[in-house]
C-alpha cells in the first residue's frame, strides 16, 4: 500500500477519470473531495457508501480510501497538511475551525454535507477552484486559498450539527454558541469556567450547567475534557511539536501537569501514545 505525502502546505488537483484516482493509498494529510460529475461508492476502511454529483467527502490520514467509479467522474480534490493550519495566515477563529474539523472527522465513509442550504454554495465554491485551476491566472493562488478557507468553515458548520451526539441542526442556537465559545478559548482554562461562560452568556451559573447537558447530553467538564484530549492526540499524531510546546499552547502549566492530564484519559503517557 502506497502512503501518499504532501510537500506543499494545500494542493488541487482536478481530474476527469473512470478509475480511482486515489486508489491503494493512505495519506499523511487531510485531503477534501467534492464529486462534480459522476456516480459510483467511497470505501473508507472497508466502509462504504454512494457518491454522486455535488458530494462532497473529507479524508483522513492514515485511513485506506478508495472510489469505485460506475460512470465517468469528475473530483476536485484538496489536499493540506498541518503547515497549513499554522502558518495560513487565518486568524485564531479560522484556525479553532479548522481544529474542529481534524478532531471529529469520525474516519467513517459518507458525505459530510447535511445542510441542504451549504450544497449550492459549495458547489459554487467548487466551480470557482476549478476555474482558477484550469485559468492559474494572476492572483489565482490567492483567490484559491481564500476559497479553501471558505469550504473549512462550512465544513467545520456541517461537522458541528451533528457533534456532540444529541447536537442536530434543531438544537437551540445559544447551544451552538457555547460550544463554539468553548473550541475557541480552550486553551484558556480561565475563559471556560462555569462562572465565566455563564457571565459571557448571560445565564445563570446555577442553570448553565444544566442547560448545556440538555442539549448536547454531556456535561460541560466532560465536554472540555474530551475535546483538550482530541487536541493533544491530533498534535501527538500529525506534527512534530514537543510535549512542552504542547502544554504550552493548550493552556496547561507545564509538561508534568499535561502528562498527568493524559494519562488519566487515556492510561498511557503522551510520549507512549506517540509511539505506538
Amino acid at each position: 500500500m502506497i502512503k501518499d505525502k504532501l510537500h506543499e502546505p494545500f494542493e488541487v488537483l482536478f481530474k476527469k477519470v473512470d478509475e480511482c484516482p486515489i486508489d491503494g493509498q493512505t495519506f499523511s494529510f487531510f485531503r477534501l473531495v467534492y464529486i462534480v460529475s459522476g456516480n459510483g461508492k467511497q470505501r473508507v476502511n472497508n466502509n462504504q457508501s454512494n457518491y454522486k454529483a455535488g458530494s462532497l467527502f473529507l479524508l483522513t490520514p492514515d485511513d485506506y480510501h478508495t472510489f469505485d467509479v460506475e460512470s465517468t467522474t469528475e473530483f476536485l480534490l484538496i489536499s493540506f497538511n498541518n503547515i497549513y493550519i499554522q502558518d495560513n495566515g487565518l486568524d485564531s477563529t479560522c484556525k479553532q475551525r479548522m481544529e474542529f474539523i481534524l478532531q471529529n472527522a469520525n474516519h467513517n465513509p459518507g458525505c459530510i454535507l447535511y445542510n441542504k442550504s451549504d450544497k449550492l454554495l459549495v458547489k459554487t465554491i467548487a466551480e470557482s477552484i476549478i476555474r482558477e485551476y484550469v485559468n492559474r491566472d494572476l492572483y489565482s493562488k490567492d483567490l484559491v486559498q481564500q476559497l479553501i478557507n471558505t469550504l473549512i468553515v462550512i465544513v467545520a458548520r456541517n461537522i458541528a450539527a451533528y457533534l456532540p451526539e444529541k447536537i442536530s441542526e434543531n438544537t437551540d442556537e445559544k447551544a451552538f454558541d457555547i460550544l463554539q465559545y468553548i473550541q475557541t478559548h480552550i486553551a484558556s482554562p480561565s475563559k471556560i469556567r462555569m462562572n465565566e461562560i455563564s457571565r459571557h452568556f448571560g445565564i445563570s451559573e446555577s442553570y448553565v450547567g444544566r442547560y448545556f447537558k440538555k442539549h448536547t447530553n454531556e456535561t460541560m467538564q466532560q465536554y472540555v475534557t474530551n475535546y483538550r484530549t482530541k487536541m493533544i492526540e491530533n498534535r501527538l499524531l500529525h506534527s512534530d511539536m514537543r510535549i512542552t510546546e504542547i502544554a504550552f499552547e493548550l493552556g496547561f502549566t507545564d509538561e508534568s501537569h499535561l502528562s498527568k492530564f493524559f494519562k488519566k484519559q487515556k492510561g498511557m503517557a503522551p510520549s507512549e501514545f506517540r509511539k505506538k
